[in-house]
């Protein structure tokens, strides 16, 4: 499987005080693939989803999606926060279209396609269950649902990778995994390389291909596990040996990984 997504003995540091966010971190997402990324509090895992959509540039160490050099921000990359981020002074409808203002060719064809956008905008709607609920304003929203609007807005523009930090870390444990299923049924359905960033060890299990384990900081790859259970996978499967095994090998690495050296 050629690599997607792939980071190469990257450094990088912020500010001028020379302590690494990560530091020889290399990693590889095949195309199609759902990949999640686990470690200790601090560790660097935003800092990677940041270097692969090309808001941060490498210290040392090159970075490449879809086989180009990161050299600028990602355009085929959509991405979706742990807060919904939704403007309170549009529709959800408008906050889905937003991205469409920004990113071309889609800017350019907006105005005069609008009626073919927000139709995309309204099938996506109901595809993670908010059908109907373009016109309100994302207040009249619970979290559950702002947080569905904001994965439909990172896909809007149709993107090859979609990348996912902490989506689900504020929401309450039955929204959560609601939403996993939301997710699973996105990826499959689109056929896209996935890279979620997690502290939710089942989460990443239930939705993941590959589990990356990284180190306490500077942040580097200590751990790869394949997820060997059969899709499509349902809630059901977290109670399964299988499941909850990789669960606590997973959690017994970050233990060590938070060790001092």
């Amino acid at each position: 499987m050629p690599a997607f997504v792939e980071l190469t003995d990257v450094t990088h540091a912020y500010g001028g005080d020379g302590v690494s966010a990560v530091e020889g971190l290399s990693l590889a997402v095949g195309e199609g693939e759902f990949a999640a990324v686990v470690g200790p509090s601090g560790c660097g895992k935003s800092t990677l989803m940041k270097l692969a959509t090309g808001l941060q540039f490498p210290r040392r160490g090159t970075v490449r999606v879809a086989g180009d050099a990161v050299r600028k921000p990602v355009k085929l990359a959509g991405m979706a926060f742990q807060n919904p981020t939704l403007l309170p002074w549009r529709t959800t409808l408008d906050n889905l279209l937003l991205p469409l203002e920004v990113v071309e060719p889609h800017r350019s064809r907006l105005k005069r396609e609008r009626d073919r956008y927000v139709a995309r905008a309204e099938a996506l709607l109901a595809q993670v269950g908010l059908a109907g609920q373009g016109q309100k304003f994302p207040w009249q929203l619970s979290g559950g649902m702002q947080q569905r609007a904001s994965l439909c807005r990172a896909l809007i523009h149709e993107p090859q990778l979609l990348l996912l930090d902490e989506p689900f870390g504020a929401l309450d444990a039955f929204t959560r995994e609601e939403l996993w299923c939301v997710v699973r049924d996105l990826a499959a359905a689109r056929g896209m390389t996935v890279l979620l960033v997690t502290h939710d060890l089942r989460e990443a299990v239930f939705l993941a291909d590959r589990v990356f384990c990284m180190s306490a900081r500077p942040g580097r790859i200590i751990a790869e596990r394949v997820v060997d259970l059969p899709r499509p996978r349902d809630l059901e499967v977290t109670y399964t040996r299988t499941f909850i095994d990789l669960v606590h090998d997973l959690r017994g690495r970050i233990a060590e990984a938070r060790q001092p050296s």
